[in-house]
């Protein structure tokens, strides 16, 4: 059984270095370039580190006629297939947005193949974006899912112009809550974003209820009340 926080493997602390090196992803056995690995030396790769989430996302989000996007990302983040932190998290925000959108839109029964395509586009997103390329996939996410509703291709206009200012507002959102980096944090920033930029631009409203996190126990950099999400107990 896989670990939700830390290493998938033994659950202790990962450690990032600037510089790669090669190694074997602990699951699947392939060699890697990486420039993370836990305490005690395990890696695991993207690709097995994300797998078994992507199916669960599209499965979760083909089965739910959920409009609010809060309520269906907190809750697909309490199954043990999503982890604390992890590059599932790009794929999940584009999927719910996609999701309350098409079922507010009474577009559901177009939901399978926009799924396909946002899950490919955020696969090329990899683990760490955030701070080894300054760029949160969470943030990300969002452009691919207005992108998507659009249909831009790097050819439009305005299509092109309101996907680079959405995932430019979620980034400038998101780095405002400064580091270290939380993956559910930044995915519930990135939704709040969303949705408040369909309704100031496209007069589309979708419903949010307020965003509890849950998970504060299980990371370890967590900012505890610096976090607008974070529940005192």
């Amino acid at each position: 059984m896989m670990h939700k926080t830390g290493c998938l493997i033994c659950g202790e602390s990962l450690v990032y270095t600037q510089e790669e090196k090669q190694t074997t992803c602990s699951v699947c056995g392939k060699r890697f370039m990486s420039n993370v690995m836990c305490e005690q030396g395990h890696f695991v790769c993207d690709e097995c580190h994300q797998s078994d989430a992507y199916d669960y996302i599209e499965r979760y989000c083909l089965n739910s006629n959920e409009t609010d996007p809060g309520v269906l990302i907190n809750s697909m983040m309490k199954s043990p297939m999503i982890k604390m932190h992890g590059p599932e998290h790009h794929f999940m925000v584009p999927a719910v947005l996609l999701t309350a959108y098409y079922n507010k839109t009474n577009q559901h029964k177009i939901l399978h193949e926009k799924l396909k395509t946002a899950r490919k586009r955020s696969s090329v997103i990899l683990g760490g974006f955030c701070g080894f390329y300054g760029s949160c996939g969470a943030g990300i996410g969002t452009g691919i899912f207005l992108s998507i509703i659009q249909n831009a291709t790097p050819l439009s206009g305005d299509e092109w112009k309101y996907g680079n200012m959405l995932t430019a507002n979620s980034l400038t959102q998101i780095a405002q809550h400064g580091g270290p980096r939380c993956c559910k944090r930044d995915s519930f920033v990135a939704i709040q974003e969303t949705v408040k930029f369909l309704k100031e631009h496209f007069n589309a409203e979708l419903p949010l209820s307020s965003i509890q996190c849950g998970f504060s126990e299980l990371n370890k950099e967590c900012k505890l009340a610096a976090c607008p999400f974070f529940v005192h107990k």
